[in-house]
């Protein structure tokens, strides 16, 4: 089997990594890739925002499938530029993937499908917010309607801060809108799953930590370390979430007219009043997907391209490894609101050396100096483990390897779950 893999985040190298442990899978190509894909397989250049460039690339390399990463291309129809030149290709259609591009939509499909979910309001104007904002109350979450690179949403007990953020989104003119919430209290999970548009197979779930600093302190990120499994989670969340939302959500896409193929990621908040959704994306996650597809035994092009043309069905269940797994993310100086590039990075050889451990890069390029950072996320160390402890004492030990001036990350991924690493 040959494939493309979209995109250029530390997402995709864990795709790549994965996909390389498959024996069915003869070729690997990214495109765009970065500087650490690039010692993995070969990369191409391409603007992976641009759907027919992707379907044109994919036609000349003759692959099998095509996997794209990120949420801009399958908002802007890159899969189905892909099948409309007859390539298997995991990946929403651009009217799917508005579970993702649109909050709106989204809501209006769980309402459809009978989906628990915050209660909330689509503002057009800021009068509107400001009512919004008084039938809530405090805390106050305001959500960009449309795509926002996982930093659209601002959650903070300060009214003025809220404004602002829903001032800024609707700023942009045109049909810009903002989605006012209720605050959904308790412990957030992700959970993905993966479906052909019929079937739905869960993966494992994990935990991400969204804010720039320990504590959950500073701005929203994109995402600055992930755990996975989690011990504090009820033994029967995967089977619940799995029948009362990825399945209701997957059939009521393909009853409205929209299939969806591909991944759709659950994120949910588990409050005192019981599950419910916070958002879907419709895609592999930044940085969950590190740590779940460390745990995946099964072979991952076989369910890839099971999902790509409606076999999920006929697959068996899938396997996973023992143990646990631990990302956490080495940031640019000045993440996320200004990130610095250029800087080189050092120890890359040395953190790869310790056991387990698995350096995944996001924000790099390559230069004749070595490799530099090329972006605000720019690594995702990533460490399994007989234990999440284990797992956790793996990572930091091997961050500590790696040297980049100004850089910062949280010291605290996954210690409140493994408190004796």
């Amino acid at each position: 089997m040959k494939i493309l893999v979209v995109g250029s985040g530390a997402r995709e190298h864990a795709l790549v990594t994965s996909l390389k442990a498959d024996e069915s899978v003869g070729r690997i190509i990214c495109a765009p890739g970065n500087a650490g894909i690039a010692r993995d397989v070969e990369t191409r250049n391409l603007d992976s925002t641009n759907a027919h460039a992707i379907a044109d690339l994919a036609s000349g390399l003759e692959v099998d499938l095509v996997v794209i990463g990120p949420e801009v291309p399958l908002v802007a129809g890159a899969a189905d530029a892909v099948r409309a030149r007859g390539i298997a290709c995991f990946g929403p259609s651009a009217a799917a993937a508005q579970i993702e591009g649109s909050k709106a939509f989204a809501k209006q499909v769980m309402d459809e499908a009978g989906v628990d979910t915050a209660r909330a309001r689509v503002c057009g104007v800021m009068v509107e917010v400001e009512e919004a904002l008084d039938e809530f109350d405090a805390p106050h979450v305001v959500k960009d309607d449309g795509l926002a690179a996982g930093k659209g949403v601002v959650v903070t007990n300060d009214r003025d801060e809220a404004l602002a953020h829903a001032q800024a989104c609707l700023s942009r003119g045109g049909d810009a809108r903002v989605v006012i919430e209720e605050y959904l209290d308790g412990p957030e999970v992700s959970l993905f799953g993966i479906t052909d548009g019929t079937t739905i197979i869960p993966l494992e779930p994990a935990q991400d930590f969204k804010r720039a600093y320990d504590g959950d302190a500073g701005p929203n990120t994109g995402g600055m370390g992930a755990y996975s499994p989690l011990p504090w989670a009820p033994p029967t969340l995967v089977a619940d979430v799995t029948e009362r939302v990825l399945q209701p959500m997957i059939d009521t896409m393909r009853e409205r007219g929209t299939p969806f193929v591909g991944l759709l990621y659950a994120g949910l908040a588990l409050t005192t009043r019981g599950t419910r959704v916070i958002e879907f994306n419709a895609r592999f996650g930044d940085p969950e997907t590190q740590v779940v597809l460390a745990r995946l035994a099964s072979p991952l092009a076989q369910v890839l391209s099971a999902a790509a043309t409606g076999t999920l069905g006929d697959l068996p269940p899938l396997a996973w490894h023992r143990g646990a797994a631990v990302t956490v993310v080495i940031a640019s100086k000045g993440y996320p609101e200004n990130p610095l590039t250029g800087d080189r990075i050092e120890g890359l050889d040395e953190a790869g050396g310790v056991e387990g451990v698995t350096v995944l890069h996001a924000g790099t390029r390559a230069t004749a100096d070595g490799i530099v950072t090329a972006g605000g996320r720019v690594l995702s160390i990533t460490a399994q483990g007989e234990s999440l402890a284990q797992a956790r004492k793996r990572a930091y030990e091997a961050l500590d390897c790696i040297g980049i001036e100004g850089a910062h990350h949280r010291s605290d991924i996954a210690r409140a779950a493994a408190p004796d690493a």
